[in-house]
């Protein structure tokens, strides 16, 4: 992919964001915002914002990059003819976002085929908008931009491990989740995409979940690795198209927690 190709869509990434950022804000904290139920099993809520903001992205895409297909979350996928696609995830963390925690973020990928080659983790409410790809990764919010850079390598024991839910996917990735954060020093639940973002801001160590959609691990995916983090299933094999997520600072902690991943399963 040629650099003018590459400014091109670090450009549209960041209009795309810049979109939606309005749109998701506008109904946060607002006592009359409705989440409708997606699912039929759990609660699985989309708000008019969710709507708003993917339609708002969606406007720019046509606009800017006609050419290239589109898969978001609320309104599925648009057939391009450029071999590139943007994946859209409008707002992920919806359940944080009707509770009014400021863990959710609009993601945004694009990619080909072999996955994701830019991405960006936008928090509007903060202010963060956490981007990488092509040999940068950056975080521009409330404290000025700033290079991403993953943690450097420590034991498992000195660990701190994230997840969104503590009843991780089925009974048995649930038991190989709980094998893994018997063994650091710290988990914590809750976090949506904006752990992801922490692991690429050398926060943390590991971001472990299982049951994920391709837009909801793209735009980590692009952001981690260009922070000089990894991303895989937990077979360590690639993960774009989602389902179980491991996500590590470096290649030695990932290796040690994909170990117990394996032993258990």
């Amino acid at each position: 992919m040629d650099q003018a190709t590459q400014a091109d869509l670090i450009r549209v990434a960041h209009l795309l964001a810049d979109a939606a950022r309005p749109v998701t804000l506008a109904h946060f904290r607002t006592s009359g915002l409705v989440a409708d139920n997606k699912a039929d099993a759990h609660f699985d809520p989309v708000t008019v914002a969710d709507r708003a903001a993917e339609r708002a992205m969606r406007d720019v895409l046509a606009r800017e990059r006609p050419d290239d297909g589109i898969f978001g979350e609320e309104y599925g996928q648009t057939g391009g003819t450029s071999g590139l696609t943007w994946v859209l995830d409008p707002i992920d963390g919806t359940r944080g976002y009707i509770s009014g925690t400021p863990t959710w973020g609009v993601l945004i990928a694009v990619g080909d085929a072999d996955g994701p080659v830019y991405g960006i983790v936008d928090q509007p409410y903060i202010g963060e908008r956490f981007a990488g790809g092509f040999g940068q990764a950056t975080v521009t919010g409330p404290m000025g931009t700033a290079p991403l850079a993953t943690r450097a390598p420590r034991g498992l024991d000195q660990a701190i491990l994230l997840s969104t839910f503590p009843e991780i996917g089925t009974a048995s990735e649930m038991q190989a989740f709980q094998a893994v954060a018997r063994r650091v020093r710290l988990t914590r639940y809750g976090m949506d995409c904006y752990g992801y973002a922490l692991l690429a801001a050398g926060q943390v160590d590991l971001v472990i979940e299982a049951g994920l959609n391709a837009y909801d691990v793209q735009a980590p995916i692009a952001v981690i690795q260009a922070a000089g983090g990894i991303v895989t299933d937990w077979s360590g094999g690639p993960v774009h198209e989602g389902g179980q997520v491991l996500a590590a600072a470096n290649r030695q902690i990932h290796a040690a927690a994909l170990a117990i991943l394996h032993t258990v399963r």
